[in-house]
């Protein structure tokens, strides 16, 4: 008899339970934390089920987080308010409670790639960096976060191996589930999130840069096997920075973007 496939790693860790009329309930779970904290992209992810389950459209279109608080591992709770739905789009908010504590504020319009049709046009090719299996790990591999997302850099990577930034502001390389599944629309959400800040590039790995807003614009479903990325900043002021990124799937169609706001926390002087 034909076995049913098993969900993987990342669909079983986002799993969302319907617990009432626009009430949906998560758990956070270890392995996607950096530090003490789970990842954005992560909890981003959860809400995101949640609201692929409460619309009748399921792929998200554009999602917006604003970071109110850290999040902890355990139950969440996930309230979503339905806004409008319509033929082609709906949209909708997702408010994200831990231990009673607004922790994350969402704002979403959902489509169905399937049925997207019209021109196409791109004045940022896909940039040629050396491939998957000819880059290296990247990052700091300690992370816990590391268990879950495997991260390959291609480029710009000196900084991680004891060497000075290089100035660029500039990460380039490759992401995936770190047991191989294959990427879907939900994880989009989770990757645009995983690389490295670009400002360690910057300024060196000193401190902490937690995402106060991230923004991810999707524009198909991928297709399997890594993604390629590019994460980038060009502003840094008074410890503010934008992390700008851009993810191609493995047969080289532009998937996602993303736009993310963060601040740099540097150790003060002793």
């Amino acid at each position: 008899m034909p076995t049913t496939p098993q969900p993987s790693q990342f669909a079983r860790d986002t799993a969302v339970e319907r617990r009432g009329e626009n009430l949906w309930s998560a758990e956070l779970y270890a392995g996607w934390r950096i530090g003490a904290v789970p990842n954005g992209g992560y909890v981003l992810a959860i809400a995101g089920r949640a609201l692929s389950e409460a619309l009748p459209h399921k792929d998200p279109l554009a999602v917006n987080a604003f970071y109110l608080a850290p999040t902890t591992l355990g139950p969440v709770e996930i309230q979503v308010e339905v806004l409008r739905t319509g033929g082609n789009t709906s949209h909708a908010s997702a408010r994200l409670f831990q231990d009673g504590e607004l922790k994350v504020v969402v704002t979403a319009a959902y489509t169905t790639f399937e049925r997207l049709q019209g021109p196409s046009w791109s004045a940022q090719p896909r940039p040629v960096f050396p491939a998957w299996e000819d880059s290296v790990a990247g990052g700091d591999s300690s992370l816990e976060f590391r268990q879950r997302v495997d991260i390959r850099l291609a480029e710009a990577a000196e900084v991680f191996r004891g060497g000075a930034p290089s100035g660029a502001g500039e990460f380039r390389g490759w992401v995936q589930h770190a047991d191989g599944a294959a990427p879907d629309a939900i994880s989009l959400l989770m990757f645009a999130d995983a690389f490295p800040p670009p400002v360690f590039d910057v300024i060196g790995l000193v401190g902490w840069v937690p995402t106060v807003e991230l923004t991810v614009q999707l524009r198909g479903l991928p297709a399997p096997g890594p993604l390629q990325a590019r994460l980038f900043s060009k502003h840094l002021t008074d410890g503010v920075v934008e992390e700008d990124g851009e993810y191609w799937d493995s047969a080289g169609k532009l998937v996602a973007i993303s736009r993310q706001t963060a601040k740099v926390r540097v150790p003060r002087p002793q």
